[in-house]
């Protein structure tokens, strides 16, 4: 298999620390593309050319992250990312729903003040506030240790985590860690696991 990434895609970034979860590193190729070129290899698997794009054994394209991540999971014949049913995995599809939207949020956030509308403009101010409250919501339910088993993290976990690492990277500014104490100390724990760890790059 081979995985179209990007060293600062939040989303890329899950599936990176999804196929070491999963033990899957052997059976990847990792390779790191610019999309604004529109890579002729990712636009063949992929319409909407965007990344993460996973091309399979079988030669499909695989995509978007969400769907990868449950591709690798049976692939690795595995339900730790993704629980195969019940309330659990609803659980999970909720919180990486949440992390995913938040990234979504940040991101588009960026593209609109690049295009340059106002920060205090109301469709950006809007991306920004859906972030903030993402981070609150988080950091209610660090507080209630609901955001699942650092120590085998999850995929909503992941897609948190990632999100988190985007912010962290994008939006220094914002200095999240001391204002969301509960999630900032989960986040640590997080960050210290392997697949997090070997994930970054």
């Amino acid at each position: 298999m081979k995985l179209f990434s990007s060293v600062l895609s939040p989303y890329a970034r899950k599936i990176r620390a999804a196929i070491h979860a999963l033990g899957l590193v052997d059976r990847v190729e990792i390779v790191n593309v610019d999309i604004s070129s529109s890579p002729a290899e990712v636009v063949a698997l992929n319409p909407l050319c965007k990344i993460p794009t996973l091309l399979t054994d079988e030669g499909t394209g695989m995509y978007d992250s969400r769907v990868i991540v449950e591709y690798l999971g049976m692939v690795a014949g595995s339900d730790i990312l993704v629980p195969a049913t019940g309330p659990r995995r609803c659980a999970v599809l909720r919180l990486q729903a949440l992390g995913d939207g938040i990234a979504d949020a940040a991101i588009l956030y960026r593209g609109l003040l690049a295009a340059g509308l106002d920060a205090d403009a109301r469709l950006a101010a809007r991306q920004m506030a859906a972030v903030t409250r993402g981070l609150a919501t988080l950091e209610r339910m660090a507080a209630e240790s609901a955001l699942g088993d650092v120590a085998c993290p999850d995929a909503g976990a992941l897609s948190v985590g990632c999100a988190l690492g985007f912010l962290d990277a994008r939006f220094a500014e914002l200095e999240w860690t001391g204002q969301y104490r509960a999630l900032a100390e989960w986040y640590g724990h997080l960050t210290a696991t392997d697949c997090m760890r070997r994930s970054a790059r």
